[in-house]
Formats: C-alpha cells, structure tokens, sequence
C-alpha cells in the first residue's frame, strides 16, 4: 500500500532528477532555509570508504546501544523501504515523523534544484537535530569531500573505511583520486579511524590528516585486528581485546570489525561494548543467509543467500566468504546496474560457483540486461544461463540441485527487490 512518504519522495524525484552533479552549494542553501540543523546533532561519527561502511556503522551502533546510549543513524541507498535510511535513537524513523519532515524541507526548497539524495539527507539531519540522542552515525553517500553528509564541522571522530575503484565517472578514474575524496571527511584537530588501504590511498589519507592537523589512528600501525584459533585479536598502543568473531559473516569484516572498534575505543567505550559490536550487529544484504519468508519456501532445501556488494573488491570479499562456508554447489542469481565493473566483480567468484544466472533487476533503467550478464559470467568461466526473474531462477536451479547454495548478488538495487519479494507484507 502506498504511503503519503512514498508520494513525497516520488515528487522529489520527479521535480528534481537523480542526476549527481557533486557539490555543497544546493545543501548548504537548504540547511539554511530549515534552521540549520547539521549545528545542532549529537555527537557525529562520520564514515566513508568504499567498502564496509554500512558493516562498520552497523556493529559501532551495536556497540553503543549496548552501553546504553541512544544513536541515530543514516545510511543509503535502502533496500526495500527508504525509511531503512534514517534510524532515531535506535528505531526506523516512523511513517509521520518521515512525512512531517520531508513535507518541510520540499516547502522550504520552493523551486531551487535540488538532487534527491540532497534534499533527502537535510530531511534527515533535520528529524535528527529534533530527536534527542547521544550519538549521530552519518554514513557518507558518495565520495566525502562533496557530498550531502560532508557539512558536520566538528565531528566527534570520523572514519575511512577500505578505499577502492568504484564510482569512477564521479570520483576519478585512479584510486589516489578517489581517496582524495573520500579524505575530504577528514576535519582539523579530529581523530580519523583508518581502515587497511592500499598504500598510495594511504599516503593520500595521510597528507590530508597532515594538512589539517587531524591525527590518525591507522590499522596496522595504531591498531592490529586478526583471526586467532576462532577468536577476534584487537589490539592497540594500550590493550588487548580477545573477542568472538564477527557474528556478520566473512573474512573481511574481521578488518571492520576492528575499525569499529577501534572507534568505540576512542570514545571511551568499554569491553561489553566492544563485544557487542561483534555480536550483536545486524546488516542486512551483506553476505546474509535468508532463513524465512516466501523465496526461502519456494527454494525448498536449498540454502539462499543475499548480497549487495558490486564491485571489484566485494566480489573477492564474497568469494573468500564462500571459501571458508561448508562445502555445497554454490549457484549465483545475479543482477548489475550497467555502471559497474561487472567483469572485475565475477572474475574472484568464477572458482566458486557451479552456475550463474543473469537476470535483469525489475524496475531499474540502469540494469545490465540478464543477457549480457550471462555473456561476462561465461567469459571468466563460469557457466551461464538467464531467466526472467529471481523466481524463475530459483525454479531452474532446484529442479537440477535442490540441496544447492543459491547466493543471490550483483546489487543492492537487486537484493531490495528480492527483500520485497520475500516478504511481501
């Protein structure tokens, strides 16, 4: 069923195209025009990077609400409802408090152009800056330097999650380009959680923090994060935390887990706190096993997996996760936005899938046809074939392997559209 929120957003993006033109003149004119809200929010730990900025968010929020503290977070793009977007002192902003605020930043922004995400992320700021709080997560969209989020002046801390290649038409086409911009969050005299990175990325992050005078906690030079005999080893220039491993699955998120830590660290958090970072956390379409709800029925048997991740390095992230899960035929349901590297995303899965179906994400104009998915899964060796939804893919799959594992990825427009699916209420 429609809701008036739904009417709002739809107005807003039929008035103001998702065109991204990066910069903060639009934002700054709209804040201004609301009362200027980014001036009054609870303390702000601001993340970017281009991969497990959401995880890391998503266990530092664990970790804080598990001490007591009551946190808003923002997060994009959503998966199934926008509400997912904005979380007030812990709870899915509601369906009024969402209409009463998106009504007043469309009033106050009158005719002025505006992008979605922009006028999208004031309304946030705004529901924030009304809601008590202890703490504000702010994930950043796109980039940092421009973008909509980028307007805290003293954040608390801020955070630069594993910088790589994606998103290049607007962030540059090398990766010490791209983390110039992801550096852009980084502000003077605040303390900046930095995730491993290649080392010309890091050389960039840290010429910026030198510029501005931020100091750098830097993972393996402030703080080591591993894996030893089934435990999570965290340890910095004054502890040792031995931890369980993340509850969130994969080898990567041992190196988000331990940025998330290291942020709850700095603010003073103690041992509970940094347990339920890892226990506790809860993150949707990332290497999540779909237990309930009517695909996991239809699939019968068969294992179904979700993951947005889609680019380069999220396909060697779910290909090291796949490696280390129980052995099964692993059969992927793909479906890429046409401004992906899908070629670099399939190429680290080929070893560990038995089969690929392309299909084309319902609804999305920027969807890479099924066929050409199929097309690129053959080219690195992976046996392809198309349909013409989730459904009937899951319907093909089964019929030859019904014990299989079905990872269903390539986009987090696509796993919205399968949340939808499997639970349409």
């Amino acid at each position: 069923m429609s809701q008036r929120s739904d009417v709002i957003l739809k107005r807003m993006m039929d008035l103001h195209p998702k065109v991204i033109d990066l910069t903060l003149d639009r934002v700054w004119r709209l804040l201004e025009a609301v009362g200027n809200p980014q001036n009054r929010l609870p303390p702000v730990i601001h993340i970017a990077g281009t991969n497990g900025k959401g995880s890391t968010q998503a266990m530092i929020r664990a970790g804080l609400e598990a001490e007591g503290h009551a946190v808003h977070a923002y997060t994009s793009p959503h998966l199934a409802r926008f509400h997912e977007r904005i979380r007030l002192a812990g709870e899915l902003i509601t369906e009024e408090a969402l209409t009463e605020v998106l009504d007043r930043c469309y009033a106050a922004n009158g005719p002025d152009p505006i992008t979605y995400f922009e006028i999208t992320t004031v309304a946030a700021l705004l529901a924030f800056a009304e809601t008590d709080a202890d703490y504000t997560l702010l994930e950043v969209g796109l980039g940092g330097r421009l973008d909509a989020t980028n307007v805290i002046a003293e954040p608390k801390l801020t955070i630069i999650t594993p910088v790589d290649m994606d998103h290049q038409a607007f962030l540059g086409d090398t990766l010490p380009a791209i983390a110039g911009e992801k550096a852009g969050i980084i502000k003077r005299g605040v303390p900046c959680i930095v995730g491993p990175q290649h080392d010309d990325a890091l050389e960039v992050i840290e010429r910026q923090a030198a510029r501005v005078g931020a100091p750098l906690l830097v993972h393996g030079q402030h703080w080591h994060v591993q894996d030893e005999r089934g435990r999570l080893v965290y340890q910095d220039e004054t502890s040792l935390r031995d931890l369980p491993l993340p509850n969130l699955p994969g080898p990567h998120q041992i190196m988000n887990a331990g940025a998330a830590i290291a942020a709850l660290r700095a603010l003073g958090v103690g041992e509970a706190g940094c347990e339920a970072a890892v226990t506790k956390a809860h993150w949707p379409a990332r290497m999540e096993r779909l237990c309930e709800g009517a695909l996991v029925e239809r699939a019968g048997t068969a294992e179904l997996w979700l993951d947005g991740g889609h680019n380069p390095a999220a396909g060697e992230a779910i290909a090291a996760t796949l490696k280390g899960l129980a052995p099964r035929p692993t059969h992927l349901i793909c479906g890429m936005l046409n401004t992906k590297d899908i070629t670099g995303y399939l190429r680290p899965l080929a070893a560990h899938a038995a089969t690929l179906t392309g299909v084309s994400i319902p609804g999305e104009a920027n969807t890479l046809p099924a066929q050409t998915t199929a097309d690129v899964a053959t080219s690195v060796g992976i046996t392809a074939s198309t349909a013409d939804n989730v459904e009937a893919a899951i319907d093909a799959i089964i019929a030859d392997a019904p014990h299989a594992r079905i990872l269903i990825c390539g986009s987090l427009y696509f796993a919205g559209d399968v949340i939808r699916k499997n639970d349409p209420s």
